[in-house]
């Protein structure tokens, strides 16, 4: 079970913002944050999660995502780290794990690198926002959907959609979500300078990378972890770039196994 509210959160340049949050279970707080797909795509992780362990998992709606409103001056992955960061303060959250797949993990080391105490650790699923030569990001905009389910899943058929059988609501939050993923990261998703920066962090850092991915492959994810001093890479099988949905077991097994190692921060 889940329950959501609207809450509107102030940002520095930006002025107020309204935030959709679901909420699942209670206990040791996790924001999750979604990818491209949208929230969708971590619903049934979020709700599994709550199921199976004492946490209470924050999943935030990016602004223009799903037919929310995105004020124009929120057009950018720090903007957006800027959001959360001001909505774990608004909460008063503490000892706070941030989870991020694709533009969400982006997202989440934007987070990381403001610094908060509040957040305790950081786990980065086939995350995208840094530039590595030779294995780029998959060129989202040039792809047609059926190539991004391709390139997306190990067994794309069980997530097939056509477009042109959804309700005409369903299509216009597909193009939302699309124009909203390209005012906040423009046409290449990634940040020149953002491995550099990384490269300041001291958080606990567990870089989860499904091994079929094709947006973008196991070796970026490996310089993704490289970048960050205390990151640990772990390479899951038969999943792609959205692991929480296609293997969420697998995520579950992987975040909380590492209670057993040096991550201190997912000790629960």
């Amino acid at each position: 079970m889940s329950t959501t509210a609207i809450r509107t959160v102030p940002v520095d340049g930006i002025g107020p913002v309204e935030v959709t949050i679901a909420e699942y279970g209670s206990g040791q707080p996790f924001l999750l944050l979604h990818g491209g797909a949208g929230p969708a795509s971590v619903a049934g992780f979020a709700e599994l999660f709550a199921a199976t362990h004492d946490v209470r998992v924050l999943v935030p709606t990016h602004p223009g995502f799903g037919g929310t409103p995105r004020p124009e001056a929120l057009n950018s992955i720090p903007g957006l780290a800027a959001l959360y960061n001001t909505l774990l303060d608004r909460l008063d959250l503490a000892d706070v794990t941030v989870i991020g797949n694709s533009i969400g993990g982006w997202i989440t080391a934007e987070i990381a690198l403001l610094r908060s105490p509040r957040v305790s650790g950081i786990v980065l699923i086939d995350a995208v926002g840094i530039g590595v030569p030779g294995h780029p990001v998959a060129d989202f905009f040039a792809l047609t959907l059926d190539q991004v389910f391709a390139r997306s899943f190990h067994n794309p058929e069980k997530f097939r959609v056509d477009p042109a059988t959804l309700p005409p609501a369903a299509q216009a939050v597909a193009a939302s979500n699309r124009t909203a993923i390209f005012a906040y990261t423009g046409a290449s998703m990634t940040d020149p300078a953002l491995a550099g920066r990384l490269a300041t962090l001291e958080i606990p850092t567990l870089v989860l990378w499904g091994d079929s991915d094709q947006i973008v492959d196991a070796d970026y994810g490996r310089a993704y972890a490289a970048a960050i001093p205390l990151a640990r890479f772990q390479l899951l099988g038969a999943t792609g770039h959205s692991p929480q949905l296609e293997t969420p077991d697998l995520v579950l097994h992987a975040i909380w196994d590492s209670a057993d190692t040096d991550f201190s921060a997912f000790s629960r």
